[in-house]
């Protein structure tokens, strides 16, 4: 498949900012432009992929999950979902989602597992969850808990998409005891709000800032786990989170469903 180095890719650059290799010098370019403008987006993505790992920790020891369904899979880089999973339990199995073709070309490397788990990989748009959890089935039993992880990718879809529906649909199959992890940026930062509407032209993309209650809001129906939606540096951290620190502006949460 051919990629097309000549105009930024929104993966790539997020590539970038977590100091991964998969990027062009038009990434690169726009990577750096928005960090100029907003410093904090390196960040934010750091602090996003340690998120990941804290919940998908938990989940796969604390909580006793063994299916994960991954949406918005990006590019492969550091402690992707089932590295992390299947490191606590090998016998995980993970289902990851993307429509992005750039993606599609790495997902054999995303399909590496532990002899005693699986990976799989679906090529389909979170609009269409029904198309989703359909060939989410062919891995994975809905007749017991999964762990849905939706991580930076709810602002990727318009208000008029229709995101909290779509996170209801695809929660309503699940089994008691499932999980959603959620991530996302919020519109609480002027900066961030300029920064990304130059994202947003540079790449042609329609990345939608929510606010915290927006955020929160994708949750309802679910329990949410201690401590909430918090920022995302403050959910579970692995080290102290001094109260001077600039919050990152980004929000997260992990429910289960009862």
């Amino acid at each position: 498949m051919e990629i097309d180095n000549s105009k930024a890719h929104s993966a790539r650059v997020w590539n970038f900012w977590l100091g991964g290799k998969d990027w062009y010098a038009t990434d690169k370019d726009a990577g750096e432009q928005i960090t100029r403008v907003y410093p904090g987006i390196v960040r934010t993505a750091q602090y996003q992929r340690m998120f990941l790992s804290r919940a998908v920790r938990f989940l796969a020891g604390e909580a006793g999950i063994r299916q994960f369904l991954d949406l918005g899979t990006g590019l492969p880089t550091v402690d992707n979902t089932h590295e992390v999973a299947q490191r606590v339990a090998p016998e995980s199995k993970i289902v990851y989602v993307d429509n992005d073709p750039l993606v599609l070309a790495h997902a054999r490397a995303l399909l590496t597992s532990t002899p005693a788990g699986e990976t799989a990989y679906i090529d389909a748009d979170v609009r269409d969850p029904d198309a989703i959890l359909e060939q989410a089935a062919e891995l994975l039993d809905f007749s017991r808990p999964i762990a849905v992880t939706m991580l930076g990718i709810l602002g990727h879809l318009t208000d008029e998409d229709g995101p909290a529906d779509i996170v209801r649909r695809l929660i309503a199959p699940l089994s008691r005891g499932s999980y959603l992890a959620i991530s996302d940026g919020t519109n609480t930062n002027a900066t961030l709000n300029a920064a990304t509407s130059d994202y947003n032209a540079r790449l042609a993309g329609d990345y939608t800032l929510r606010s915290p209650e927006e955020v929160t809001a994708f949750f309802d129906g679910l329990t949410l786990l201690d401590p909430g939606v918090v920022t995302i540096e403050r959910w579970r951290p692995e080290h102290p989170v001094f109260e001077d620190e600039q919050p990152v502006d980004a929000m997260c949460g992990l429910a289960v469903k009862h």
